[in-house]
């Protein structure tokens, strides 16, 4: 996948995992299964969706010991959580532990949004979102730290606001690595600019601190990216057939929510904003034959057999809503298989429906 430290030390990837039965019996000419079949792998089970009913924003990362980690926003915005399995089925009843609560007064108070996990430099990272609980809507992008082997044990430690050109909206920070060098992207509002959030890049000194400058990749222009709110945000990083990919999502939370693509030579300047390229039409939206509503703001990992592609996002069962989108709790997890299009670029498909199940 685009990120080293979601794959499992495997060489080649082709390693099946831990448990898979060694040396099975080969099937007999006549193609009727041996007496030693019943040892062979059983197929892998389908994808349970939603895999995590009421977490938003999801983030699953693959550690290099096998097991996937999963954190989400809750809908009360008041912590951050963190689940751990071998599986992707598994997130959906492992225990959820807190890791971190929201501050009862002073900056990360309100508004905990779209936490991420990231092992960079042998030490884990969440880079999340908040305001000052007396100031809801000043939110920033903050940094906690975690040095234990394990992020459900040891302490994390805030290491503090990451510092950008402005001090303006900004949330859903990524990081990433390319070609020995540390990124950050994230979403933020320029002041002057008639958006809400457009999308931006910098080069990082440490996981918490920008080198600058930061560069824009993209402001919301077309239709599908401004119904609602004129938005940018959530990008993630893909790198696959020499170019590197960043999926953003775009409009209001609702079921106009969908996501949209920028494209990079692998080869190229990633701070040359010339070198990025938008799709000018959305790459996942909402579909009523699946009743899968307002997609968005994804990640991706893979799956046990350590080469399946897997999109994690969200979305709702369901396109009214009364209110706020915001507080409508019912932005589920969910996980599906994804493929590659004959150019390379990702063919994410549809939003899957509820409980389907899908070949191995």
């Amino acid at each position: 996948m685009s990120r080293d430290h979601d794959l499992p030390r495997v060489p080649s990837r082709r390693v099946l995992l831990k448990g898979a039965a060694a040396g099975v019996a080969l099937t007999a000419v006549s193609g009727a299964p041996t007496a030693s079949a019943a040892s062979a792998p059983r197929k892998a089970a389908p994808y349970l969706n939603p895999l995590v009913p009421r977490r938003a924003d999801p983030h699953i990362t693959r550690h290099t010991d096998g097991s996937y980690y999963f954190t989400a926003t809750v809908p009360e915005y008041d912590r951050i959580v963190l689940r751990r399995s071998r599986t992707l089925n598994g997130l959906a009843t492992a225990a959820e532990s807190v890791i971190w609560r929201a501050h009862t007064t002073g900056p990360m108070g309100a508004h905990i949004w779209a936490p991420e996990l990231h092992r960079v430099d042998g030490k884990w990272y969440i880079y999340f979102a908040s305001a000052p609980a007396e100031d809801v809507w000043a939110i920033r992008i903050w940094v906690l730290e975690n040095a234990h082997p394990n992020p459900l044990k040891g302490t994390w430690t805030e290491k503090g606001q990451i510092k950008t050109a402005w001090e303006t909206f900004s949330l859903d920070a990524t990081t990433f690595t390319h070609r020995g060098t540390h990124y950050l992207a994230w979403a933020q509002h320029e002041p002057g600019m008639d958006n809400n959030t457009a999308l931006w890049l910098s080069e990082m000194a440490d996981p918490w601190t920008l080198t600058g400058p930061q560069i824009r990749l993209s402001t919301p222009e077309y239709d599908w990216e401004c119904v609602g709110y004129k938005v940018n945000e959530g990008p993630y990083v893909l790198k696959r057939n020499g170019r590197v990919f960043l999926t953003y999502s775009a409009s209001a939370t609702d079921y106009h929510y969908c996501v949209g693509l920028l494209t990079a030579d692998a080869r190229g300047d990633l701070m040359d904003p010339a070198n990025w390229s938008k799709s000018p039409a959305p790459v996942f939206t909402s579909n009523d034959s699946t009743k899968q509503y307002g997609p968005g703001h994804n990640c991706f990992t893979v799956a046990e057999d350590g080469r399946t592609d897997v999109l994690v996002y969200h979305a709702r069962q369901y396109k009214e809503i009364t209110g706020d989108p915001l507080n409508d709790p019912n932005r589920h997890t969910r996980i599906q298989k994804f493929g590659w299009n004959p150019d390379g670029t990702p063919d994410f498909g549809v939003p899957v429906a509820d409980t389907v199940k899908e070949s191995a």
